[in-house]
């Protein structure tokens, strides 16, 4: 025993969490300790921050220092390390200890059994959605097939929690054979071990769970709301933590959907803003028109031209806050494009009269005829009918083939070499 002073601080935090009285004994803290830690300690599906406190408790006072100053001036004193230095710990370092790292053959000794854990594999499944489904958002319901651990025995694919190492693999869960392949040349080739299928341990007809048949996982089907929200972006992802496939010690990799964006057949999408293509006719590019566009959400906009304007071909207008939405700011939007192509009539479509009609009307930059003396001494030409990106590329195959032809006709290079004086 202690035989402590009267205590002059009414902090009895630690010694409730370990549940001793006042005067305990540096053994009875020890028992204490390592009874609740057992009960509580996350590997066995205790809670962790009941796990921490009762680490934190038995740190301070398994020190007398530190519980000298904690019985006289409460835990603020010991937080500010008055006379006991820092208070940082690790609980797994305090009760790894007391058992060396493992408990009970094969409880896992916390922070050593989680460094051995490895990392699952991510799920990665693309989702088709359309434009009008980035601009509105939408939420899918999807169901998944995935490997769940056993709920009957938590992923030990036993009966009584246990399994014995493989003598196969001796727990490697892989084997190495070899074989000659020439005069003293061995290849060794590792392949996984047949006994225990790559687990590294054994368990036996009798012990295995009835459930899951010693295969310490099941098909689980699994239905996952996935919320598109305004605004995202093609290949944005949205990931699901942790809802891979499960397996014995294993952190549990993610399921992440890529968004694939639908090509729309009139709307295209550059960032936030949106583009359109409309055609006019020349009588509504000079003369004024309007329409109805029919917008991503059903709205229906009247665009109109203002009186007197002229619309020249290949010329774009701009509608402010009618683009795509700001991702995760909805209410803010980028501008909406038209593209105005401006359709001409065929030749032959205005008769001569309506013709007459046009040059009174249209303006001419001059008014005065070319001369016939100065039309005698031109030469006539005559306007064809080209497909101007079907002549750039017979004209790039025409330069790609006289390139090769004159390779093939370069003289050898005769090189001198030149003598310094």
């Amino acid at each position: 025993m202690f035989g402590r002073a009267p205590k002059k601080s009414n902090d009895l935090k630690f010694y409730e969490i370990l549940g001793v009285p006042i005067s305990a004994s540096q053994d009875e803290l020890k028992k204490a300790y390592k009874k609740a830690a057992i009960k509580n300690h996350p590997d066995k599906g205790g809670d962790p921050e009941k796990f921490k406190e009762l680490a934190h408790a038995y740190e301070i006072l398994s020190d007398p220092e530190k519980r000298e100053i904690y019985d006289e001036y409460g835990e603020d004193a010991v937080k500010e390390g008055m006379g006991g230095g820092s208070h940082s710990y690790d609980p797994f370092n305090i009760f790894e200890s007391f058992f060396g790292g493992g408990f009970g053959g094969g409880f896992g000794g916390g922070r050593s059994s989680r460094s051995r854990k490895r990392q699952g594999e991510d799920v990665v499944h693309p989702l088709r959605v359309s434009l009008e489904d980035l601009y509105n958002g939408t939420t899918r319901k999807l169901s998944i097939s995935r490997n769940a651990l056993c709920n009957k025995c938590k992923g030990k694919g036993s009966k009584s929690g246990t399994s014995a190492r493989c003598h196969g693999c001796q727990g490697t869960g892989t084997r190495t054979t070899s074989r000659p392949i020439g005069p003293g040349m061995v290849q060794r080739i590792q392949h996984i071990c047949s006994d225990c299928r790559g687990s590294g341990e054994l368990i036996s007809e009798r012990d295995r769970c009835s459930q899951c048949k010693g295969k310490k996982v099941a098909q689980e089907n699994k239905v996952l709301e996935v919320h598109v929200e305004k605004g995202m972006q093609q290949n944005q992802k949205i990931v699901f933590s942790g809802q891979a496939d499960e397996a014995p010690d294993t952190i549990t990799g993610d399921i992440v959907f890529v968004l694939q964006q639908r090509e729309h057949p009139k709307f295209k999408r550059k960032s936030d803003d949106l583009y359109v293509e409309h055609n006019l006719s020349l009588r509504e590019a000079l003369c004024g028109f309007q329409f109805i566009l029919t917008h991503l959400d059903g709205r229906k906009l009247v665009i109109k031209s203002n009186p007197g304007e002229v619309f020249k071909p290949d010329c774009y207008k701009a509608i402010n806050d009618e683009g795509m939405p700001h991702y995760q700011r909805p209410f803010m939007k980028g501008q909406l494009y038209i593209h105005f192509n401006v359709e001409f009539p065929d030749s032959g479509f205005l008769s001569p009269e309506k013709l007459r009609i046009l040059t009174t009307v249209l303006p001419v930059k001059s008014d005065k005829r070319l001369p016939d003396k100065l039309l005698a001494k031109c030469e006539e030409t005559t306007l064809l009918d080209v497909n101007m990106e079907e002549e750039m590329r017979q004209k790039e195959q025409q330069r790609q083939r006289e390139a090769y032809d004159e390779d093939d006709d370069d003289p050898p290079v005769h090189q001198v070499a030149c003598n310094q004086q």
